[in-house]
């Protein structure tokens, strides 16, 4: 298997990169994969912009040894990417329909990380997010997910998505399916030795 050298971690809605998944996927790159470029934005509450921010961040990547790791609203947009640019994508309880579940959440919000920090997320947004789907729904049929490129962390326990959406979400790829957990996976320092695996980092 070709080793990652460019890794891209997308956070969730509400999140950040100081969730607590990312900084420890973050610190363990750090520590142990020094040579990995690494690159954790903080997406814009706009799934437009977020996608732009995403495709112009990545466009001089190398397709065949990059990877983007995704968690909830990050795990749609992961696969988003990795079938608009053919890298390999690993998602963490990913939001399979975001359009329909977020639109119970247009007005103010905060971040988990920071509640003074507020945002608007807008009824246009729920359009983009349909838009993305459309494109996920069609590439998804013309390029089928296989193990080596798609890895998934699902949790039956997740309080927020179906874990039997998300199981659909990955069909073909490889999923390490756990029977409780939650949405935020607080047992993730299980699992991310299996996720390091999947990357195979430099």
């Amino acid at each position: 298997m070709t080793c990652t050298t460019h890794l891209l971690y997308l956070h969730g809605f509400r999140s950040s990169p100081q969730s607590a998944k990312a900084r420890q996927v973050s610190e363990r790159v750090t520590r142990h994969h020094p040579a990995v470029r690494w690159w954790c934005p903080q997406l814009p509450p706009s799934p437009g912009a977020a996608s732009a921010l995403i495709r112009e961040g990545v466009a001089n990547w190398p397709r065949d040894t990059m990877a983007v790791v995704g968690s909830s609203l990050g795990g749609f947009y992961a696969r988003w990417l990795s079938l608009q640019v053919g890298c390999r994508a690993a998602l963490l309880n990913p939001a399979v329909h975001p359009a329909r579940d977020l639109s119970a959440h247009i007005g103010e919000q905060t971040t988990w990380q920071n509640p003074e920090e507020r945002f608007f997320f807008e009824p246009g947004f729920v359009d983009e997010l349909r838009v993305l789907e459309a494109d996920i729904a069609s590439q998804a049929s013309a390029t089928p997910a296989s193990a080596d490129r798609l890895f998934a962390i699902l949790a039956k326990g997740d309080e927020l998505l179906d874990w039997r959406e998300m199981q659909d979400f990955c069909a073909g790829g490889q999923v390490r399916l756990l029977e409780g957990s939650d949405h935020a996976l607080s047992d993730f320092d299980q699992h991310i030795d299996a996720l390091f695996d999947f990357l195979s980092l430099v």
